[in-house]
């Protein structure tokens, strides 16, 4: 009898991130992903996506539904994916605001514009900021090539900037996948005192620019902006102001 593994349905797939599996389809599934790159970097987008979600409107899905919209929320109780009642949700919570439901601060739509990507950007930098010999895919050292190279694959053109008059001095960079878009880029700094932050960077569909926001995440805090074609987020364990500082000394050698 073969062990070959079956290739998972898409039915299994989305099981699979809604935690609904049988543990023994989900170890095989996991299995298979292991020698499936392509298929477990999806997964794994859309567990971040589910993740993004879930955070953006959490206690929403505890809220009572207005009785003119009983009807929606009855499609809502049939369905057997967490992920689908989510998003049926979200769409609740787009008619509600139209006509003045959740009229309060409850969504605040920048944060959930920001929420995967600057989840990413702060899973990239607690990830890698502690490592020693691995801290970077591509070391200082090679700056014209790190540069070169993330940006082609992220079909702009970037710079590393030049923090040194605020203490940092470039360590290296490596190329991240992102659950928005993909792929991502990160540049790390770091002073004499070991001190590090990271520059997280990806494309941006919207096109659209906005002025700082500030987010926190796992004890770090993070600016992020958006300027044409790129999103931007940097991140280190600094009080508000200087980050607020090393973002716009940033800023300002990533616009031309």
């Amino acid at each position: 009898m073969s062990n070959e593994i079956t290739e998972p349905r898409e039915d299994e797939i989305q099981a699979l991130v809604d935690d609904r599996l049988d543990p023994a389809r989900r170890a095989e599934i996991e299995s298979w992903l292991l020698s499936n790159p392509d298929a477990a970097a999806r997964v794994a987008d859309l567990r971040a996506q589910r993740e993004a979600v879930e955070q953006a409107f959490s206690g929403l899905l505890d809220r009572p539904v207005p009785a003119q919209l009983q009807n929606i929320d009855a499609l809502v109780s049939v369905q057997p994916s967490p992920v689908w009642r989510m998003a049926a949700m979200i769409a609740l919570v787009v008619v509600g605001a139209a006509g003045g439901w959740f009229a309060n601060d409850a969504i605040n739509q920048s944060q959930v514009v920001a929420t995967a990507f600057t989840q990413d950007a702060v899973r990239a930098h607690s990830l890698y900021v502690g490592e020693k010999r691995h801290a970077v895919e591509v070391n200082a050292q090679e700056e014209k090539h790190l540069v070169a190279w993330l940006s082609r694959r992220l079909q702009n053109e970037l710079v590393a900037p030049d923090l040194s008059a605020q203490g940092y001095q470039l360590v290296g960079g490596r190329l991240l996948p992102a659950s928005v878009t993909g792929p991502a880029a990160q540049f790390m700094y770091e002073t004499g005192g070991g001190e590090r932050i990271t520059i997280y960077i990806e494309q941006d569909e919207t096109g659209r620019g906005n002025d700082f926001e500030f987010t926190s995440y796992d004890g770090v805090s993070a600016f992020w902006w958006k300027d044409g074609p790129l999103a931007y987020v940097l991140i280190g364990k600094k009080d508000r102001d200087q980050l607020l500082a090393l973002a716009r000394a940033t800023r300002e050698q990533f616009t031309p």
